[in-house]
């Protein structure tokens, strides 16, 4: 061989060994990282702070005044730019659609408020003080019965969500079924709702992990199961990483991995998915990839936003009822299958109520907490980059509901490098982002399913 072609020789060799070495910083699991598990999200310096770590009942409760005022600025709304002539939701909220859901907010809704307020108010809520912040929290108990054994879980929702959409599901958790019935905790996460959001910076979901295992223990839950959807089931995921000793099981319907190698493993199989997706169904779901990619980027405009100026969007929404409407309830058109973009009436009342989707309204608009609630998406970019939780290994069993509908699907393949302990993966034909409050009883008994697994006996190899 020549000096030329040794060299050739060398380089290669350099270059596959730089390239051996990236891809092993890629895929090698990273250690837990290290927390605060005290850290202050208060106003002020944490010095003068001393926690009250009483729990208090709490009922939501807003005086007439409050209503009628709302009720004025619904009046003051004024006209809308018309939509497109044939269009539906395809540039968004259809304009005669929003008069509609409107006309009702102010005609209909409004003066049955106290009937609204009485079902909000259905479970016991409570509030305590966790590093600094008051967190909201429902804590709905099973009536006893003999030969049931129950499981204290914590139910977990993200945004555009509050704890409304979890008001089907949690009298299916406490009603025993097959033996086994829940006690749920089910909280407002960190600036949402009647939780008080973080004064500092930094309160992605990892670190609303902590506050919220926090908040378990504080209830007196030191072993518990997790479910989540949305920023929940982000934050559920970091709860079974951090606190493996606390979580008896995670079990998600937004399944998914934050990590490089997801992404890469993602490309890799739409060349030939049937190498790498045993499921005929689930490959349907995720590929071709041109298509599925392109949808994602049309519904990211709001992350984008929400994720550099949360503030500036913020302040837009803010004592803006109609604005927050529009903005709220589009996802619950768009996410909860893509093709309602196609239809006048946006399908909101295919699954949902106008009942039950202004419940929701109301409690962001009630308690200001559009702002709050966004600021996630900031903190969770930041936060990802310093802890990179994706390559943290999550120990406890883990179950997985797709959705046909949602928004993305990872399989196996991908899901496995996350949570190597996963017991369960199921397909569903049907549903979205907002399971819980679309198709309560088929969550309700995926997760059934799970939990059960958890305690068989396990097996000797």
């Amino acid at each position: 061989m020549g000096v030329c072609g040794k060299i050739f020789l060398a380089v290669v060799v350099v270059a596959f060994a730089f390239a051996y070495q990236a891809y092993r910083d890629l895929v090698n699991p990273l250690p837990v990282p290290d927390l605060d598990l005290n850290e202050y999200w208060g106003r002020g310096d944490s010095k003068s702070y001393k926690e009250d770590k009483t729990i208090k009942p709490f009922k939501i409760s807003y005086s007439a005044e409050v209503i009628k005022r709302l009720t004025d600025k619904l009046n003051d709304a004024g006209t809308f730019t018309d939509s497109l002539e044939g269009t539906a939701f395809e540039y968004g909220f259809n304009s005669k659609r929003l008069s509609e859901v409107l006309s009702y907010w102010k005609g209909q809704y409004l003066p049955k408020w106290s009937e609204r307020e009485a079902f909000l108010n259905q479970f016991p809520q409570f509030t305590t003080q966790i590093q600094g912040l008051n967190i909201h929290y429902i804590h709905a108990k099973p009536k006893a019965a003999a030969n049931v054994k129950v499981y204290k879980m914590i139910l977990l929702h993200g945004w555009p969500g509050s704890v409304r959409e979890f008001y089907d599901i949690i009298p299916l958790l406490t009603t025993p079924k097959d033996g086994v019935a829940f006690e749920v905790i089910a909280p407002s996460l960190p600036g949402y709702g009647f939780s008080e959001g973080a004064y500092k910076q930094g309160m992605g979901p990892l670190k609303a992990a902590v506050v919220l295992r926090n908040l378990m223990i504080r209830i007196g839950f030191d072993k518990f199961y997790v479910q989540g959807g949305d920023w929940g089931s982000i934050i559920g995921s970091n709860m079974a990483t951090i606190f493996p000793d606390n979580v008896l099981g995670y079990h998600s319907n937004m399944c998914s991995v934050n990590a490089p190698m997801a992404n890469v493993k993602t490309f890799i199989a739409s060349f030939k998915p049937s190498w790498f997706i045993s499921d005929e169904k689930l490959r349907g779901w995720i590929y071709p990839f041109t298509p599925r990619f392109m949808y994602i980027l049309q519904e990211m405009g709001y992350m984008h936003i929400q994720a550099t100026k949360p503030d500036t969007i913020g302040v837009a929404l803010q004592n803006n009822p109609v604005g927050l409407a529009a903005y709220i309830i589009e996802k619950f058109s768009t996410w909860t299958n893509a093709d309602y973009r196609n239809l006048r009436d946006g399908g909101l009342e295919k699954y949902f109520t106008l009942d039950s989707l202004l419940d929701n309204i109301m409690i962001y608009y009630l308690t200001n907490s559009i702002t709050t609630s966004v600021r996630i998406y900031k903190e969770f970019f930041i936060e990802d980059a310093q802890y990179n939780t994706g390559r943290v290994l999550s120990l406890p069993p883990t179950g997985c509901a797709h959705f046909r509908h949602e928004l993305a699907h990872h399989p196996e393949w991908i899901l496995k490098d996350k949570f190597p302990n996963l017991i369960q993966q199921n397909l569903f034909d049907d549903g979205g982002h907002f399971a819980a409050m679309q198709l309560p009883k088929v969550l309700h008994a995926d997760y059934v399913a799970f939990v059960k697994k958890t305690l068989q006996p396990k097996k000797v190899e």
